[in-house]
C-alpha cells in the first residue's frame, strides 16, 4: 500500500371541486394526501407513511409538506437524502420561514460547508427569528462557536449574553450549549439548572438537562420528581416520545453518575410499541445492564428496532457479534450488521475498519480498514485514530509506514489515555528530522480537513432539537 500524501476517504391535475376542498381541509377529498395523516405518522415512528403523503402535497406545492418531506430526508442521515433534504429546503424557503430555519440549521451542521454557506446560514436564521420561528438562536450561537474563523468580529458568548438581556426565549438554552461546547458544564449546573426549571414548560429538551443535572449531583430525589412530571406532560401531549427516551437514556449513562436502569426501562417500554427508536434504547440498556434480560429479549427488542429501520438496531447486533456477547462471536455475521448501518451509524465505520485491519475475516485487509477508520475518525469517533495509528505502525498486513503512523498517533492523544500517549511517544522518537518535519505537515493537513466537518454528536443533536410544535 502507497503512502498517501494527503490521507482521503474514499404539479398534478385535480378538479375543481377537489382543489376547493383541500384548500380548506387536506382531510376533505377522498383520495387526496393527508397532511394531518403524514403528521400523525410520523409522531409514531411511521416515517414511510409520512414521506409519501408529503410528497403527494409537495408536488402540489405546498410548502410546509416540502418542509416535512425535507425534515424525514434529514433524519434518515443518510448524506444523499439530507443533500436532498438542502434542495427541498431551498425550494420552500422563499415563502417559509421554517424552511428558513430548516435551511439554516442544516448549513450549520453541514460537513465541509463554505464561508459563504456559514453566512448563508446567519442570515437565514436571523430572517427566520424574524418571522417568529422559533430554534434559531441555539444553531446561531452553534455557528459563532464552531466557525469563528468565518464571525472574526463576533464574541459567542457576548452575543449570547445579550439574548438573554433581550429576555429571548431560547437564550438561556444557547448558554447552556455554550457550557456544553467549551466543557464548562459541571462549573455551571446551578445556572443549568435556574435556566431549564424556568424554561421546563414551553422547551421539553430541559427535561433532558435536568435529568443530567440530578444525576451528576446525585439526587434521586428531584430526578424523580421530574419524571413524574414528565410523564404526565408525555400522557397530555405536550413532551414527545423522543424526549422520554432522551431522558431514560440519561438514567441509563453511568458516565453521568448512579444510574437508574429499572426506571429507564419502564419509561422506555411504555413508550417503544408508538416510537421505535426506542426498541434500540432498549436493547441498549440491556446490553449495558444484562441482568435487565435475556438473550432473547434483546433479540426481540433488536428486531423490533430493525423492522422500523433503526440503523442503531444493525450497529448494537454487529457489536453482539464482534464481542461476542451474549450471542457467539462471528466477524463475517457482524460486518453484515455493520454494514447496514454504514453511512448513518459512524461507528459502523469504526467497526468494520477493525474487523479489516486485525484480519477477522481471515485475513488483514488494510486498505479497507483504512477507508473505514479514516472516515471514522473524520466524524469524529477518536478511537479510530488510534486504530490507523497501529496499523501503520505494526504493519499487519502491509508495510510499516512511520510517517502516518505518527500522524494518527498524534490525533489518537486526544483520547487522553496511557496507551495512546505512549505510541505518540515513542513514534515521534523513532523519526529523523526530515521525517518529522514531513510528519508535522501531514498532520496540520489532516487538522485542516477534519475543522471543515460536520459539529459533534453533542452539538449535532442540539442543531436537530424539535422546534417545540407541530411539524407542520
Amino acid at each position: 500500500m502507497t503512502t498517501p500524501q494527503i490521507l482521503r476517504t474514499p404539479r398534478t391535475h385535480i378538479g375543481s371541486l377537489c382543489a376547493v376542498a383541500l384548500a380548506v381541509s387536506l382531510a376533505g377529498c377522498a383520495g387526496l394526501p393527508d397532511q394531518r395523516l403524514a403528521n400523525e405518522a410520523l409522531k409514531r415512528g411511521d416515517t414511510t407513511l409520512a414521506a409519501q403523503n408529503y410528497q403527494q402535497l409537495a408536488d402540489l406545492g405546498y410548502s410546509e409538506a416540502q418542509v416535512g418531506l425535507a425534515d424525514i430526508q434529514v433524519d434518515s442521515r443518510d448524506p444523499a437524502q439530507i443533500k436532498k433534504a438542502e434542495a427541498t429546503y431551498r425550494a420552500a424557503a422563499s415563502v417559509s420561514p421554517r424552511a428558513q430555519a430548516r435551511l439554516g440549521r442544516l448549513l450549520v451542521a453541514k460537513p465541509g460547508a463554505t464561508e459563504a454557506e456559514h453566512h448563508e446560514a446567519e442570515t437565514l436564521l436571523k430572517k427566520a427569528a424574524t418571522n417568529g420561528e422559533g430554534n434559531t438562536l441555539i444553531p446561531l450561537a452553534m455557528l459563532y462557536l464552531q466557525f469563528p474563523h468565518s464571525f472574526p468580529n463576533v464574541n459567542a458568548q457576548q452575543q449570547i449574553s445579550q439574548w438573554r438581556a433581550e429576555g429571548k426565549p431560547e437564550a438561556g438554552l444557547a448558554q447552556v450549549l455554550l457550557y456544553r461546547t467549551q466543557g464548562t458544564y459541571d462549573q455551571h449546573l446551578n445556572d443549568v439548572e435556574k435556566i431549564c426549571k424556568a424554561a421546563l414548560n414551553t422547551t421539553d429538551i430541559c427535561y433532558v438537562e435536568l435529568a443530567t443535572v440530578y444525576q451528576k449531583r446525585g439526587q434521586p430525589e428531584q430526578q424523580a420528581e421530574l419524571i413524574k412530571q414528565m410523564q404526565a406532560a408525555h400522557s397530555r401531549g405536550t413532551v414527545s416520545a423522543q424526549r422520554v427516551d432522551s431522558v431514560a437514556r440519561v438514567l441509563g449513562d453511568a458516565s453521568l453518575g448512579k444510574t437508574d436502569e429499572k426506571t429507564a426501562q419502564s419509561l422506555l417500554e411504555g413508550i417503544a410499541p408508538g416510537y421505535p427508536a426506542s426498541w434500540v434504547s432498549l436493547a441498549q440498556l440491556l446490553y449495558d445492564f444484562p441482568e435487565l434480560g435475556d438473550v432473547d429479549t434483546m433479540m426481540k427488542y433488536l428486531d423490533n428496532g430493525r423492522a422500523a429501520d433503526q440503523p442503531r438496531a444493525e450497529l448494537l447486533l454487529g457489536k453482539l457479534y464482534y464481542e461476542g456477547k451474549m450471542v457467539p462471536a462471528d466477524a463475517k455475521v457482524a460486518e453484515e450488521h455493520f454494514k447496514k448501518a454504514v453511512g448513518r451509524e459512524v461507528a459502523a465505520d469504526y467497526y468494520l475498519g477493525q474487523i479489516y485491519r486485525r484480519g477477522y475475516l481471515g485475513k488483514v485487509y488494510p486498505q479497507k480498514a483504512l477507508d473505514h477508520l479514516l472516515t471514522a475518525a473524520r466524524n469524529g469517533q477518536n478511537s479510530a485514530d488510534f486504530a490507523i495509528a497501529q496499523l501503520f505502525s505494526q504493519g499487519k498486513g502491509t508495510r510499516p509506514d512511520p510517517v502516518n503512523a505518527y500522524v494518527f498517533s498524534q490525533l489518537a492523544k486526544a483520547q487522553d489515555t496511557p496507551q495512546a500517549t505512549e505510541l505518540a511517544q515513542t513514534l515521534e522518537a523513532q523519526l529523523p528530522p526530515d521525517r518529522l518535519a514531513e510528519a508535522q505537515r501531514l498532520l496540520k493537513q489532516e487538522q485542516a480537513i477534519r475543522s471543515t466537518v460536520s459539529p459533534d454528536t453533542l452539538e449535532l443533536h442540539a442543531l436537530q432539537e424539535e422546534d417545540g410544535e407541530e411539524s407542520l
